[in-house]
């Protein structure tokens, strides 16, 4: 049996950022970027009954002195082992449906934090960058 990749969708995504990180308003990448499936870990404290609820998402949120707190968000398996190796639980979720439903607090995004395409979103940026209408 062949298990599903996301390899593809996470080489556009890992595209879609490098462009961004060149050119901040290029909206094709933006759009792209918006389309794509992301994996957002599994806080330790989640319970499994919201691990497994497919329309509640607990947001892993990284708290770090004098700076807002950051929600980690990443292309594929292998940027997440990076950065987080000790996570063992996460949700695919569509990037565009995550920032439609941004907290309107200080609440910042990274979206693969630990490689050099990686791009960080205060919560405005989320919400106006990433949501995209539906459509």
């Amino acid at each position: 049996m062949e298990i599903p990749s996301n390899d593809n969708a996470a080489a556009e995504a890992e595209r879609a950022l490098s462009t961004l990180a060149v050119n901040t308003d290029d909206v094709e990448a933006l759009d792209t970027l918006a389309g794509a499936e992301v994996l957002v870990p599994v806080p330790d404290d989640a319970d499994d009954e919201t691990a497994g609820d497919p329309s509640a998402v607990a947001l892993p949120v990284l708290e770090r002195p004098g700076e807002e707190p950051l929600v980690p968000v990443f292309t594929s398996e292998l940027r997440m082992a990076e950065l987080l190796p000790s996570v063992s639980r996460y949700r695919l979720v569509p990037l565009g449906a995550l920032a439609s439903q941004w907290p309107s607090s200080d609440l910042s995004l990274t979206i693969d934090a630990n490689s050099p395409h990686g791009l960080t979103l205060d919560s405005q940026g989320v919400r106006t960058l990433l949501a995209r209408p539906h459509g």
